[in-house]
């Protein structure tokens, strides 16, 4: 629908009246997720001085291996080109040689971060995982997925940062102990999109109140995680603001979402979803605007890969972390955007106005609390940490 110019008062009235640090109401989060082309600049500008208030003056990456421990999954997404069915071209298990070999590939390189990512529970839907679980020597995908952090824990010097699917609050404890922090997209809070022929038709671990769980459990145990939501899969603008209110009450409630990721839906010729519109540019930036003024002190991240090549322009939008980032392995789930080089992140981030770091897979905020803990995992990030609780690391950005 057009919109008025009531309807464009109230949005630079509500703009006029926001205050750095304080978030923003849900009213006023529809409106500027909506607001018209001219009234952009304006929304930009306020996201933009509520970053900088947050962390001013710098915005951090991981530098990271991205390991693809397991694509067999039980969930069909409309818009996943990373799952596989057992015997489908490309679909593979990686064994604890190939963790290990890409693990130390990435340590030569300065990397911090080894990021798992594996479909969700694929043992429960196909015998041949069963098997392979069985050859391996595990009861299940959880149980090798925590024996691979461990490894990679003991073995290297990068972090585990798993990425798992839906967890019981046991195994969130589990992989807590042999990774600093973990992670779960909500995506969305929209339940709809489960329906025939939608985005988590034939998904049924995307059901929002699964995820919300997860989610919840970590906050009851203190795990720092990250989540997010992913846009332009059939939601509604109402929907993209619920579901980073959903996520900013979990945090009001136990502090422990560190980083939120506003992650673009990107069409592939192989997916269901193939025909599907991408967003603009402008549906982007309002996206991540309206995150950082929903939650002006959590960090807010978005993929510069998946908004290249003018990923720069998030920063406008308060933007204050591009996330991991490889020199070594691809994207798994976009092959076909490739990372940038992290020397071109570093020139555009300073064309912006800021100082590119290098953080560990876990933020800053969260290490202390971390370090005082005892075991390996502790011994291993205050190895990592520098005092000011980004990557101890002699290599430029």
């Amino acid at each position: 629908m057009p919109i008025t110019s009531s309807e464009r008062q109230n949005c630079a009235t509500n703009l006029a009246k926001l205050r750095l640090g304080q978030p923003t109401s849900r009213e006023s989060a529809l409106q500027f997720i909506g607001c018209h082309d001219d009234d952009l600049p304006a929304l930009l500008s306020a996201a933009r001085a509520a970053k900088e208030h947050f962390k001013p003056g710098a915005i951090t990456y991981s530098r990271k291996v991205f390991i693809p421990l397991t694509n067999l999954c039980r969930d069909y997404c409309g818009y996943c080109t990373f799952r596989r069915d057992p015997g489908d071209p490309g679909a593979h298990t990686m064994t604890p040689a190939e963790v290990l070999e890409i693990a130390r590939a990435g340590e030569k390189l300065g990397c911090t971060e080894a990021l798992f990512s594996l479909g969700d529970k694929p043992e429960l839907l196909f015998p041949e995982m069963r098997e392979t679980l069985r050859h391996l020597g595990y009861k299940s995908t959880l149980h090798y997925l925590e024996a691979m952090c461990e490894l990679v824990l003991r073995e290297t010097s990068l972090l585990p940062h798993p990425n798992p699917g839906l967890l019981s609050a046991e195994w969130i404890a589990r992989l807590a102990a042999v990774s600093p922090s973990m992670g779960l997209m909500l995506e969305t809070t929209n339940a709809n999109l489960l329906a025939p022929g939608l985005a988590h038709d034939n998904a049924p671990d995307k059901l929002p109140a699964k995820r919300l769980r997860t989610i919840e459990d970590a906050g009851k145990q203190n795990v720092p995680f990250t989540t997010g939501l992913l846009i332009g899969i059939g939601e509604s603008l109402e929907d993209r603001v619920d579901t980073l209110l959903a996520i900013r009450d979990l945090h009001e409630r136990y502090g422990h979402i560190q980083e939120v990721i506003v992650q673009t839906f990107r069409t592939k010729p192989t997916i269901p979803m193939a025909n599907w519109p991408e967003l603009s540019q402008g549906e982007m930036l309002r996206t991540v605007a309206v995150a950082r003024l929903l939650m002006p002190n959590v960090n807010i991240q978005a993929p510069p890969n998946l908004s290249a090549p003018y990923y720069e322009e998030l920063i406008e939008a308060g933007l204050n972390d591009w996330g991991g980032v490889s020199p070594l392995t691809p994207d798994f789930i976009n092959p076909e955007k490739p990372w940038p080089h992290l020397e071109q992140l570093r020139l555009r981030s300073e064309a912006k106005g800021c100082v590119l770091r290098q953080r560990l897979p876990v933020y800053p905020e969260f290490v202390s609390d971390l370090i005082g803990r005892p075991g390996l995992l502790a011994e291993k990030l205050q190895s990592a940490t520098a005092e000011d609780g980004l990557a101890r690391t002699k290599r430029a950005a």
